[in-house]
């Protein structure tokens, strides 16, 4: 684990839905799941919290391919196509 998904289960132990909130956004399905589970009690919030933690890992490197436009490759410049 990345040392932010860490700090996110540190932050979990006190307010579940807010690492939720983090990794999988406010109007995500998941976040109204744990909103719900804080409500029925706050160990089942908790387990929730960190099952998305860990289903949802820190990404260190970057998908970055460069500007495209919809529907086209991103260009290589330097590159010859045939």
């Amino acid at each position: 684990m990345h040392a932010r998904d860490w700090l996110l289960a540190f932050i979990g132990i006190f307010l579940p839905f807010v690492p939720v909130a983090m990794k999988r956004g406010l109007c995500s399905a998941d976040f109204w799941i744990n909103i719900a589970l804080c409500f029925l009690g706050f160990l089942p919030a908790l387990v929730h919290c960190w099952y998305i933690i860990s289903c949802y890992p820190h990404e260190q490197s970057s998908t970055y391919q460069g500007v495209t436009m919809p529907g086209r490759e991103p260009q290589s410049y330097g590159a010859v196509s045939v």
